[in-house]
């Protein structure tokens, strides 16, 4: 794989309530309605499951994921392709953290605080 090693570790505040956080993050039809920039592969099943694969793209740039863990409060992605590493969720009450390491020509501290944002727009939409 060619890149650097990069790693990042965020959290932010988000107004909304850990279910909400929890089925944005694990229901595939609202994880693409916040993830912008990313297309994902048809056949997504309704909730993500431990084994589960999926590839998504970033312009011509494919990411194929491993669900490697599914919690009440935590997600952990396998990655290889465009980025050879892991992405972890971890979520509460009002808060959400994503933690990022791995191998890439991408930016990826600058991606993860991008989908961070939009996550955060997306929750406070749907409490409108």
């Amino acid at each position: 794989m060619l890149g650097t090693f990069q790693k990042s570790q965020l959290r932010i505040e988000i107004e909304a309530s850990a279910n909400s956080i929890h089925d944005s993050l694990l229901r595939p039809a609202q994880l693409q309605k916040w993830l912008l920039g990313q297309r994902f592969a048809s056949g997504m099943p309704e909730e993500l499951q431990s084994g589960f694969q999926f590839t998504t793209w970033t312009g011509p740039i494919q990411i194929h994921h491993q669900v490697s863990v599914v919690k009440p409060n935590c997600l952990r992605l396998l990655l290889s392709g465009g980025i050879d590493g892991f992405h972890e969720w971890y979520w509460g009450e009002g808060w959400v953290q994503s933690r990022l390491e791995g191998v890439s020509l991408l930016p990826l501290n600058l991606g993860q605080t991008f989908s961070l944002l939009s996550l955060r727009q997306f929750l406070a939409s749907q409490k409108s």
